[in-house]
């Protein structure tokens, strides 16, 4: 009989793999919790119509990408395709609006995509969320970026580049979008790709998010957002501006960022790498005002961001895996059960380390006491047994000693 394999697209993360994620989701709690920010776990499994009604029918997510089926009851469930709308949906659902004035919340988890696997991107991947939701002031805006580039920094990573744009409101962007229609009104269509021709009249700022070089060039002239600002939205821009200024943050001002998702609004931000080749962005975010109010809960404003833990691990590299501290080699079928209490002991006292389940050869038991990068082998042989000691080896000097049992944990 062959054996099961593993679906394309999906992978299995051993050591060192998944350390990479232990890392990264440990430094975000301390990251997000300094900002007062709560963990959140959001089920896999949503209604369909929660990502239609969030993301847009008109979203290459929702036409293309998501994993879409019927349950035995004939129900339409996804499985999701990214965090933001179940938080909204458990914001609305918990009343949480009733509760807090603002709501800080993070989320790690993996999310499922029907796209071509490429390197950093596979059909399961993972990401970090992270939401305010209540404050509509620019500061909020302006402390989610700076929370996620401490963040960035705080796992080690240095060459990055954030771009900000604000995509304007329910007021400013319908002018603008009209704008738009009548720029490409003027073009030869039949230059642009099928995706941005179908986006013309459909979502006609996503044609300035295209990649493919014919369509960026023909468009090179479009209108920009920040031309059909209103007031408001060009204020509230300014603001944001003002603070990441103030503290010292780079950025550029990318007037053709645009966001995948329709409910995005005014600020926009994205932080890009020059160090994993075309996939170069790794976190990116906005605000969505609108969102929790078109998903039936009150008109309460938002903004969050999302990073690419799989990007971020192609980042990070290689983590030097951490040394236990002990390995117990037995010699002797008769220690065994001590053995196990001298592991527990040592562990009790914060002591990280291993034992060997069976008796074999030194040669053997030093060979795996190597293997696990153990900083000191505790030799249990007959002698030891009879004495009521154990012999202490240094793996880095090869030194070693012979110490009683009951002071195992101070030579440790």
């Amino acid at each position: 009989m062959s054996s099961v394999q593993k679906i394309k697209g999906f992978a299995d993360m051993f050591s060192p793999d998944s350390d990479a994620f232990t890392f990264m989701e440990g430094i975000g709690r301390e990251v997000f919790g300094s900002f007062g920010y709560t963990e959140l776990r959001t089920p896999i499994l949503e209604r369909t119509e929660l990502f239609k009604r969030s993301i847009g029918d008109e979203t290459d997510v929702v036409q293309k990408e998501m994993y879409t089926f019927d349950d035995r009851k004939g129900r339409s469930l996804t499985m999701r395709p990214e965090a933001t709308a179940g938080v909204m949906r458990a914001y609305i659902e918990a009343n949480m609006h009733a509760q807090e004035q603002v709501a800080k919340l993070f989320t790690f988890g993996p999310m499922f995509r029907y796209e071509r696997p490429q390197k950093g991107r596979m059909r399961q991947f993972h990401q970090i969320n992270c939401e305010c939701l209540g404050p509509v002031e620019p500061h909020a805006d302006a402390e989610v970026i700076l929370m996620l580039m401490t963040f960035l920094t705080r796992i080690g990573l240095t060459d990055l580049s954030l771009e900000i744009n604000s995509l304007g409101c329910r007021e400013c962007r319908p002018k603008y979008n009209e704008a738009l229609k009548a720029f490409f009104a003027k073009l030869d269509t039949s230059a642009l790709c099928e995706d941005c021709r179908r986006r013309m009249d459909t979502n006609p700022l996503r044609v300035l998010d295209c990649k493919v070089p014919a369509c960026k060039e023909l468009t090179k002239d479009a209108p920009t957002i920040l031309e059909h600002n209103c007031p408001e939205c060009a204020d509230h821009h300014a603001k944001v501006l003002s603070v990441l200024d103030r503290a010292g943050l780079k950025y550029i001002q990318n007037v053709r960022l645009v966001r995948g998702l329709d409910y995005y609004n005014r600020t926009t931000f994205e932080v890009v790498s020059g160090s994993i080749g075309a996939q170069a962005s790794v976190a990116g975010g906005g605000r969505y005002d609108g969102l929790i109010k078109q998903l039936g809960g009150p008109d309460v404003p938002g903004i969050g961001f999302a990073c690419g833990m799989e990007r971020l691990a192609l980042m990070l590299g290689e983590r030097a895996a951490a040394q236990p501290d002990f390995y117990i080699a037995v010699l002797d079928d008769n220690g065994l059960e001590i053995a196990l209490m001298l592991a527990q002991a040592l562990r009790e006292a914060g002591k990280v380390g291993e034992l060997a389940f069976a008796a074999k050869s030194m040669k053997a038991q030093m060979r795996q006491a190597s293997r696990k990068n153990a900083r000191k082998v505790l030799i249990l042989g007959g002698d030891e047994l009879a004495t009521s000691t154990v012999v202490v080896k240094d793996m880095a000097s090869g030194e070693q000693v012979s110490v009683p049992m009951a002071e195992i944990v101070e030579h440790i």
